[in-house]
């Protein structure tokens, strides 16, 4: 097989998408920006060219993770340009404008929406290009999920700031958690391996009172910066991490503990 990945990645002009398809492309592999708007793409692109990284190892399409024929159409557009896909980093993060509400506030339907959409579009990933990667003979999923689908939330950081640790958080990301275990039985025998990067907190413009909070439980450096989890994903896409199917990998420097 060859070290060159093509990889897709949804969510890829968010905050940790750019920080993957960056890495992916330092590291010699094709980088798939696969999101719902392509307004971040030409930025992007200058940011490549800034760091004399190869554009040509980039690409970008369309695609709506809560739709069928879209995600068809990602996976269409994809392999006939590369001739392949190796690898589907599920990163996408789908949330409606009431998403941050604290429990007492939150809706039935605010709850059943974002769940439908974040943890209904990365099934929807997971199972359409599971079909590709089947009939291609290789594939490998990545997906995202977080600390907080293996622990409860540590309420106390959130204390007087504006804003609380989503209700609809904790059962996406455990669902995910156990939609990858899930997959990667379903598939035992058919050379596709599905996995997850369950990260602590991510630096992103918080109060300084919230992240000094926040590092109290951390055992050397507390919230990471966003190219602090590329490492993990450039190893879960390798053929180094052929073997390991239907595991957790969690990054947030001991904050889990």
């Amino acid at each position: 097989m060859s070290n060159t990945k093509v990889v897709v990645v949804t969510g890829g002009l968010g905050l940790l998408g750019k920080a993957f398809l960056q890495s992916l492309i330092s590291n010699g592999h094709i980088a798939v920006a696969a999101d719902i708007t392509d307004a971040a793409s030409a930025d992007f692109i200058t940011e490549l060219k800034k760091e004399n990284l190869p554009t040509e190892n980039y690409f970008y399409v369309s695609i709506d993770i809560s739709s069928k024929q879209s995600v068809l159409n990602c996976i269409d557009v994809v392999s006939k340009k590369f001739g392949r896909i190796d690898a589907l980093v599920n990163n996408a993060h789908p949330r409606n404008a009431n998403y941050l509400k604290k429990l007492e506030e939150a809706e039935h339907t605010d709850f059943c929406d974002n769940l439908s959409t974040h943890v209904g579009g990365f099934f929807l990933c997971m199972q359409q290009f599971s079909l590709f990667f089947k009939k291609q003979g290789h594939g490998n999923v990545v997906s995202m999920c977080s600390i907080y689908g293996i622990m409860a939330p540590r309420f106390e950081v959130y204390e007087n700031a504006d804003f609380s640790m989503p209700v609809e958080y904790a059962a996406i990301k455990s669902g995910i958690l156990h939609l990858t275990k899930y997959f990667a039985k379903y598939y035992k025998g058919q050379n596709i391996r599905f996995n997850c990067i369950s990260p602590g907190g991510v630096k992103n413009n918080q109060h300084p009172d919230f992240i000094k909070r926040y590092n109290s439980y951390g055992m050397n450096k507390g919230m990471l910066d966003k190219e602090d989890l590329t490492g993990t994903l450039l190893f879960l896409v390798s053929d180094a991490s052929q073997y390991i199917n239907g595991q957790n990998i969690v990054v947030d420097d001991g904050f889990s503990l």
